[in-house]
């Protein structure tokens, strides 16, 4: 028999000892925490969830303004007509107004026809005159429209990114500052703005990232309910198995402290939870009643022998503090390794859930034992052990099942098993190699294809040149704010050249932009309107005196969308119809070929590659594709070194590793198949698979050096593991199933839908792989540790030692004992045969 460490003993007779004393330390380091949720915040902080190191987005925060992804873009859609009617345009005209009025808007970069900054010039006698396309009122006569349709044809790029070609739409664009910015507010605001202005003859849609963010806080009380519901189900389940009030109480007391003190620690540190990943606080829960779940089992399982509850709480802790601590310790190995990546709001969840991970040592290792010992006596023991032929009819099914599992692990069937394996090993790697990492759908896979978000990007995508912009920024070198490197002649012509050979591409974008644009048609009305005077000359004073006669009645500030107030630093938009991402992979591809041919380094400045939501969503799927490999081998290392230590063999490490990184195999073969690309969120949950994966394996491989120990061979020793371990085993991964499947069934957010779905996979598959692939490793490679009775994991106990004190229960307790040698006895039988 292997027995706990003498470390292991003095720790729980300790705890058991002096419980009283225990759990006012427990209770007052639960009031401590709770006193901390009041602090706790859901919030999304835009720039927090971009890695910080990456170029793309150090050139978006050195020029926010360019392609500013905190840009929430609305259309106004006219159904039976164009937009050239007075309804209409007092439509937009008011909305546009009512938008800047938007709590945390930047009141200098609202956009749409309605607004200052879109104008028209014609040539006058002296120079030329820049006016608003619309004047201090919306048209309403005929005469008014006719006229402001006349002024849109002297306007190409009001026709071009702000009516769309059909005339049947135009779009408002508004800028909001991320400092002050409270995406709920914001949102409700915006989105009663959008449903008021909807009626029988106008479609009114609105997409960006605030929106984006938006609709993610809009589901937030849909959160709070799945986790209701989850919650309910499980403990249903934990009732239908346990059917006992010691084996519900337990683990639902110790996954509520271990909540409080997750929360608690956030909310003192004062850090935000981002709302995206709360599906994994679900799973928190389901792993502390996982934990529990094996902790109470094996108390049950002594407690049949010795009907003792102080000492079968004792030596439930003795036995199971090894092999738990260990789980836990690969639970926080997974999650905090996901810190590696330098995303700010990545590294502060691994902190939470790395933190809330680490708790369930204290409050599911030791506070279990002690709520069991405390709460009433279970009267279902046998049931439960599998021992009375009469009742337990649903424990003695999943043993039954369990058994025909273990058995095509060892002796002749394994050959058979582990062929079958193989085959899917291979098919899986097939399907694996055709991953793809990065967004797969148009809009965005956060929220579900026929989502409100997602039908208004596809709208806006059909009418003008899209909502996903390519920033190419051309930046002074000069530390002069004076030095205008906008108004060089180079800069400019460099700007044209670099936007011809993007436009001459056989996919090109769908539009580009820059100041130079604005440049030629102010110089042909400068110089008296003749279209001959249209291309400016290759020199310094011709750029720059156009570019004084655009800017007369005219504030800067009208066109920070392509220059900053000082005109020092420019950029070049490209627009592109989607942002999937072989349209991302293509649009940077040719943006590099282009800045490569004109050159990224000039006297005056350089080509910086690139701001707008095409490059920051590059920047995150750079670092998945960076990080994801950097993130599994650490997490593969650390697990390795962790149970080879624990067992005293490296062996053990790679034989635990074997499954848990099969399971890893095939959740990416599931991604590919359903078109789940590999991106920042499935990242964390590749990560947390293997980190809690592994979980079952340490279990069941500890339960196998045990009974080996009673039966010296292999195969023995896997069916007792499997059927006794294996059982809490097939229960825990289904209480997982029942606490995370709900994410999937009713969550409208698609991302936390599937975040769910792959969540329950990686259970489940590690369930499967756990039950087969890890004993199949153990019959093949018949390790030496196993044989060992000096492991610091061992999960057993010579229960002869302990005196039966009660006659009627010592009688009791024999015949229980009695069974299970009985049981043992047929498992050696069969797997000798």
């Amino acid at each position: 028999m292997v027995e706990p460490s003498q470390l292991n003993w003095r720790i729980a007779r300790s705890i058991i000892g002096h419980r009283w004393i225990s759990a006012t330390i427990l209770l007052a380091i639960t009031l401590f925490f709770a006193a901390g949720l009041r602090n706790v915040q859901l919030q999304t902080i835009f720039s927090d969830l971009l890695p910080s190191d990456h170029p793309f987005v150090q050139t978006y925060k050195a020029h926010p303004n360019f392609g500013n992804p905190l840009t929430v873009t609305i259309m106004v859609q006219r159904k039976d007509g164009d937009i050239y009617n007075a309804e209409t345009l007092a439509k937009v005209w008011d909305l546009t107004r009512d938008i800047d009025l938007a709590p945390a808007v930047d009141h200098d970069q609202v956009l749409s026809i309605a607004t200052e900054k879109a104008r028209y010039a014609v040539a006058v006698p002296g120079g030329i005159d820049v006016r608003p396309l619309m004047e201090n009122h919306p048209p309403r006569t005929a005469a008014e429209i006719a006229d402001f349709r006349e002024r849109v044809k002297k306007s190409p790029n009001a026709r071009r990114f702000l009516i769309a070609d059909d005339q049947s739409a135009t779009l408002i664009n508004a800028t909001f500052i991320e400092h002050n910015l409270d995406y709920g507010e914001t949102f409700r605001y915006l989105q009663q703005l959008v449903e008021k202005a909807r009626d029988a003859k106008h479609e009114v849609f609105m997409a960006g990232q605030p929106a984006l963010t938006g609709w993610v806080y809009h589901y937030e009380w849909e959160m709070l309910g799945i986790f209701g519901v989850t919650a309910a189900a499980m403990i249903l389940a934990l009732i239908l198995y346990m059917r006992n009030v010691t084996g519900v109480v337990a683990p639902v007391l110790a996954s509520v402290v271990s909540a409080i003190w997750g929360f608690g620690f956030v909310g003192w540190l004062g850090v935000p939870v981002e709302p995206l990943v709360m599906v994994v606080p679900m799973l928190l829960v389901a792993r502390s009643f996982s934990h529990c779940v094996q902790a109470t089992e094996r108390y049950y399982e002594v407690f049949a022998h010795i009907s003792d509850r102080r000492k079968a709480a004792e030596i439930s802790m003795a036995v199971m503090m090894a092999p738990g601590v260990l789980g836990i310790f690969t639970d926080v190995a997974g999650l905090m390794l996901v810190a590696v990546a330098p995303i700010p709001a990545m590294q502060r969840f691994a902190l939470f859930t790395g933190f809330w991970a680490m708790m369930l040592v204290p409050t599911s290792v030791l506070l279990t034992p002690l709520a069991l010992l405390w709460l009433p006596r279970p009267k279902n023991v046998k049931s439960i052990v599998g021992a009375d032929a009469e009742e337990g009819t649903g424990h003695r099914a999943i043993k039954h099942l369990l058994d025909r599992i273990a058995r095509l692990t060892f002796g002749r069937r394994a050959r058979a098993t582990t062929a079958v394996l193989l085959v899917a090993v291979a098919l899986g790697g097939w399907e694996f190699s055709k991953l793809t990492i990065g967004n797969p759908v148009e809009g965005t896979p956060l929220l579900h294809p026929d989502s409100e978000f997602n039908r208004a990007v596809a709208a806006i995508n059909r009418h003008f040149p899209g909502v996903n912009t390519l920033e190419v920024v051309f930046e002074a070198k000069s530390e002069d704010r004076l030095d205008r490197v906008v108004r060089h002649a180079d800069t400019i012509m460099t700007m044209q050249r670099f936007q011809h050979i993007m436009e001459d591409n056989p996919n090109p974008p769908a539009a580009t932009l820059s100041f130079a644009d604005y440049l030629g048609e102010a110089n042909r009305l400068f110089s008296g309107g003749n279209p001959k005077w249209a291309p400016l000359d290759r020199d310094d004073a011709a750029v720059s005196a156009a570019a004084g006669a655009l800017m007369v009645g005219t504030s800067p500030k009208a066109f920070l969308h392509v220059t900053d107030f000082e005109q020092r630093n420019g950029t070049v938009s490209l627009w592109y119809k989607d942002n999937r991402q072989e349209t991302v992979d293509e649009a940077l591809r040719q943006a590099r070929a282009a800045v490569a041919e004109v050159g990224a380094e000039h006297p005056d400045f350089r080509i910086r590659l690139a701001g707008g939501t095409i490059a920051l969503q590059q920047s995150m799927n750079d670092t998945v594709d960076q990080y994801h490999y950097i993130i599994l081998g650490l997490l593969n290392l650390v697990i390795l070194l962790g149970c080879g230590l624990a067992y005293r063999s490296l062996m053990a490490g790679i034989i635990l590793l074997i499954p848990v990184n099969l399971s890893n195999l095939f959740l990416l073969a599931v991604m590919t198949a359903l078109g789940i690309g590999l991106d920042v969120n499935t990242l964390l949950i590749m990560a947390i698979g293997i980190g809690v994966g592994i979980d079952y394996g340490i279990y069941l491989l500890s339960r196998i050096c045990e009974e080996y120990q009673d039966y010296g061979e292999e195969g023995a020793a896997i069916l007792a593991s499997v059927t006794t371990t294996g059982k809490a085993i097939f229960f825990t991964a289904m209480i997982n199933l029942i606490g995370i499947l709900p994410w999937y069934v009713m969550s409208e957010l698609k991302f936390l839908s599937d975040m769910g779905l792959m969540l329950v996979m990686v259970m489940l598959i590690n369930m499967v792989l756990a039950l087969i692939a890890l004993p199949l490793c153990v019959w093949w490679i018949k390790p030496h540790f196993v044989r060992s009775k000096d492991l610091l994991v061992g999960e057993g106990v010579d229960l002869s030692q302990f005196v039966f004190h009660q006659p009627a229960v010592a009688d009791e307790a024999r015949d229980v004992e009695g069974l299970l040698a009985d049981s043992r006895r047929k498992g050696v039988a069969g797997a000798k045969s």
